[in-house]
């Protein structure tokens, strides 16, 4: 009953809203256009969009499509992409997506050596996804996402690729600059600066500041890691990165480490991939790339 021309047609009224310009954005007739949906509603026995004014309306069976259509079409998209370029002997392309805020610099260690190896894989980085790429993953938007905090999903697998500390960043003319360990209850007075992510993922407070029934005096999202280190080196605040990034930063900027607890907080960067994906080449060789790079 469903064909994928109608999924395309109700993202396209979706997107554009009148039937001329969903049309020209398929190369349709209007039509054309018409029929196939007069038909589909014929064969379901209820309409699928309304006309408001000049512009149409999908109904709430439209609205049912037009989200499977959103699940569908990118799978669509893709296994195509692959098959055409194994039908012109081309390698595939590699779409990723950070999690990892911090990992930039990390990744283009990875990238230089991989792009090396296989030439003719076309690669883009989706700096668009950093704040919540699971979705994009499982959707088909991209074939890798790194992230130093999996959510465990059935159709995705994560391979960890390397380890490092997790620890409070401070002014090094901060009060706690000399100490070689925080304790949840120093932090009441501060002013802590992070990436926007729910705080519940967040280490410093699910695994520091939460479990002691601690908190901070004020909590603020800064979407980039090199304002974030100028705001905490000139007193405003401070924050929690990476122990490997902040001691590249410490270098050029008046800055200090320290950790969390005596124990302190250690963590994994992972790549996740969908199972379906696991045997393709290029894939596990960018994983095993990065398994040895630090």
């Amino acid at each position: 009953m469903l064909e994928r021309i109608h999924l395309e047609i109700l993202n396209a009224i979706k997107e554009h809203g009148t039937l001329t310009k969903a049309a020209d954005s398929l190369h349709l007739s209007q039509s054309a256009l018409s029929h196939s949906i007069k038909k589909l509603e014929g064969q379901i026995a209820t309409p699928i969009w309304k006309k408001d004014g000049r512009n149409l309306r999908l109904t709430a069976a439209g609205e049912r499509i037009q989200t499977l259509a959103n699940r569908v079409l990118p799978q669509f998209l893709h296994t195509e992409l692959l098959l055409n370029q194994i039908a012109k002997g081309e390698m595939g392309s590699l779409r990723i997506g950070m999690e990892c805020h911090p990992c930039y610099q990390w990744l283009l260690r990875v990238i230089q050596p991989y792009l090396e190896q296989w030439p003719d894989i076309d690669m883009d980085v989706k700096q668009e996804f950093q704040f919540g790429a699971l979705g994009a993953l499982l959707s088909y938007e991209i074939d890798i996402l790194i992230t130093p905090d999996p959510l465990f999903k059935p159709k995705i697998v994560y391979i960890p690729v390397f380890d490092y500390e997790h620890r409070l960043v401070v002014s090094a003319s901060h009060q706690l600059a000399k100490q070689d360990f925080v304790l949840p209850e120093q932090l009441s007075e501060e002013v802590l600066f992070s990436y926007p992510v729910e705080p519940q993922r967040l280490d410093i407070f699910s695994q520091f500041l939460n479990p002691a029934k601690c908190s901070v005096k004020k909590h603020k999202n800064i979407e980039t890691t090199e304002i974030m280190l100028q705001m905490v080196a000139a007193g405003r605040g401070i924050c929690a990165l990476p122990g490997w990034l902040v001691d590249e930063y410490s270098k050029s900027m008046p800055i200090k480490s320290i950790r969390f607890g005596e124990k302190g907080i250690n963590k994994q960067i992972f790549i996740g991939i969908r199972k379906t994906d696991q045997n393709i080449d290029y894939l596990n060789d960018f994983i095993a790339q990065a398994k040895k790079t630090k």
